[in-house]
């Protein structure tokens, strides 16, 4: 079985990024293991996302809002998949990854815009990580000899 390296990124990397970093790495067979990174990071994961993965216990102290430019460096995880997550993060420069990694856009609005008085902020941040979660199933599933981004996308009908 291939472990594929997932690297989710958002410009601050504090919510949306974190997220798709935690789906990753909590898929059932175990043969993904997700990263988070921004173009500009905020140094601080938000405190929704710190909660989901509190209720999911996932192990808090291997989050972090950090550069994307730790994933370009030489002793960096080579990346299989390399998924932005925000609309502007997408459009920046990214650095130059090591190997070939498959780069896809899966834009998300931002919850953390959100007013913190709104009741249903906790429930968009839900509802971000359980789609980002049903695709990393799904992708888990895939034979990762042969994966590709029209693969992908054509599977998750996107």
């Amino acid at each position: 079985m291939t472990t594929l390296n997932v690297l989710f990124l958002c410009t601050g990397n504090s919510a949306r990024s974190i997220l798709g970093e935690m789906a990753a790495s909590m898929v059932d067979k175990k043969n993904l293991i997700g990263y988070s990174a921004g173009s500009s990071p905020t140094g601080k994961v938000n405190e929704y996302a710190i909660r989901i993965a509190q209720e999911l216990n996932y192990p808090i102290n291997k989050l972090r809002s950090k550069s994307w430019d730790e994933f370009s460096r030489e002793d960096a995880p080579i990346m299989d998949i390399v998924i932005t997550v925000c609309d502007n993060a997408a459009h920046e420069i990214c650095p130059i990854w090591s190997g070939t990694p498959i780069i896809m856009h899966w834009g998300f609005p931002d919850p953390a815009n959100i007013s913190d008085s709104n009741p249903h902020k906790a429930n968009e941040f839900k509802k971000i990580y359980k789609e980002l979660k049903n695709r990393m199933d799904i992708i888990s599933l895939l034979p990762s000899d042969t994966l590709s981004k029209t693969k992908i996308e054509k599977t998750l009908g996107l």
